[in-house]
């Protein structure tokens, strides 16, 4: 073992608490493959099944790609769920990212596969229209003329080659279930293609006008893929309205539960068990509760203190906080702003009393092994999981005139 890998192997067991059996290539979020380089990483990160490693090793360019979209399935994972009781949080040192989460067949599970697949597509997709890689450009098939509803163009500029990052994605990402067989690889296998699906459904039609003064004589037009947002709004959907299943008889297709309910199409997700309330933290689930989270006192929603809180009441602390305001424009070229400082309340869920946790149940106030990327700037929206403090650094608490700093609601 050459010495640059030697000290990656260090790194990665000093750093993660692995486990050979309960890894994941999710693991490649937490890695800057350009910093270690991708042939040092693929002989040694943890969570890669022999297929995955014989790719990773012939594919270094694309691994890049691989772990840029699984990153972005993570943040955008948070992001959907900033607001409610179970936020995709991850969990420090530990190599399969969400913890004992995604040992449930759940509809979290579901939605972290399909939103990780199309990750993953999205961002070697994008790879290829920039030039990034060497195996794929911009889509060939997209030359000539053509026409649509508003008449003909000509195929032109870049258009996103959509079927190399799907079938890249299909070949890497679903590996490890391939190989497995049982019900529970079927189930990821269905939800890691609707998530390709949907980014496949996302795609639009960009166009440009060539003609005299702006007329558009000439229409020249490309497949683009959407914003990666518009994609986990749809699969957040889709999460929505996730259908129950399980596997026939002869143990060979996912059917439905309930016969009431409609049979899963390509595009659905689908679950086997029921999700628990992420009300506590709970070894046994993985729960990370919301214990300290920040809540919304006005909403009706997920995000509202009634429902993330679990009906434990909350707290409600006074907080100073900065802000740029009356900003001006000046000539020539630059804004200036000043220093605004605001007095708001913060709302934050009460723990459990004690004779309402269970042995496996732990009353917690601030967990420290536990990592969320992307973070609202509205502080009543903050997505902290467990965690009372705003993403504004410069919130300072300071007590109320004549009132103790928190109240009990």
């Amino acid at each position: 073992m050459r010495v640059e890998e030697m000290c990656v192997c260090v790194l990665l067991l000093a750093t993660f608490c692995v486990s050979k059996v309960d890894t994941s290539w999710w693991f490649l979020s937490r890695l800057d493959i350009n910093v270690l380089g991708a042939r040092t990483i693929c002989d040694n990160i943890p969570g890669l099944v022999p297929k995955q490693r014989h790719i990773c090793q012939s594919h270094p360019d694309v691994m890049v790609s691989i772990a840029r979209g699984a990153e972005l399935g993570v943040r955008e994972c948070q992001h959907q769920f900033r607001g409610d009781r179970w936020n995709c949080s991850t969990v420090d040192r530990d190599a399969t990212v969400f913890g004992k989460v995604m040992d449930k067949s759940s509809r979290e599970a579901a939605f972290v596969y399909a939103v990780s697949a199309a990750g993953v597509m999205f961002s070697i997709t994008r790879s290829c229209s920039l030039g990034e890689l060497l195996d794929c450009a911009c889509d060939p098939k997209k030359r000539g003329f053509s026409e649509d509803s508003t008449g003909e163009f000509e195929w032109g500029g870049c258009s996103d080659n959509i079927k190399f990052g799907e079938g890249f994605t299909r070949k890497f990402v679903d590996a490890r279930d391939r190989s497995q067989r049982d019900a529970r690889a079927a189930m990821n296998m269905h939800n890691n293609r609707a998530g390709r699906r949907g980014v496949a459904k996302n795609m639009k039609m960009e166009c440009k006008c060539h003609g005299v003064s702006g007329s558009c004589t000439l229409r020249t037009c490309w497949r683009a893929m959407s914003h990666f947002r518009k994609v986990t709004d749809y699969l957040r959907r889709r999460y929505d309205g996730a259908v129950e299943v399980t596997m026939n008889q002869g143990g060979s297709r996912l059917t439905v539960s309930d016969r009431n309910h409609k049979t899963p199409t390509k595009s659905d997700l689908v679950y086997f068990d029921t999700s628990p309330d992420y009300c506590l933290a709970d070894d046994d689930t993985g729960s990370l509760g919301t214990v300290g989270r920040q809540c919304n006192r006005s909403s009706l929603g997920t995000d509202g203190c009634d429902i993330m809180c679990c009906g434990r009441g909350y707290d409600t602390t006074r907080v100073k906080r900065s802000r740029k305001c009356e900003c001006k424009f000046h000539w020539c070229c630059f804004v200036r702003c000043k220093e605004c400082s605001e007095i708001i309340d913060v709302f934050t869920c009460k723990g459990p009393s004690n004779e309402f946790v269970t042995p496996n149940q732990r009353q917690i106030n601030i967990p420290t092994s536990r990592r969320v990327i992307d973070q609202s700037d509205n502080i009543f929206h903050g997505s902290f999981h467990g965690s009372s403090q705003s993403k504004t650094s410069n919130v300072l608490a300071i007590p109320r005139t004549g009132q103790a700093q928190k109240e009990d609601t």
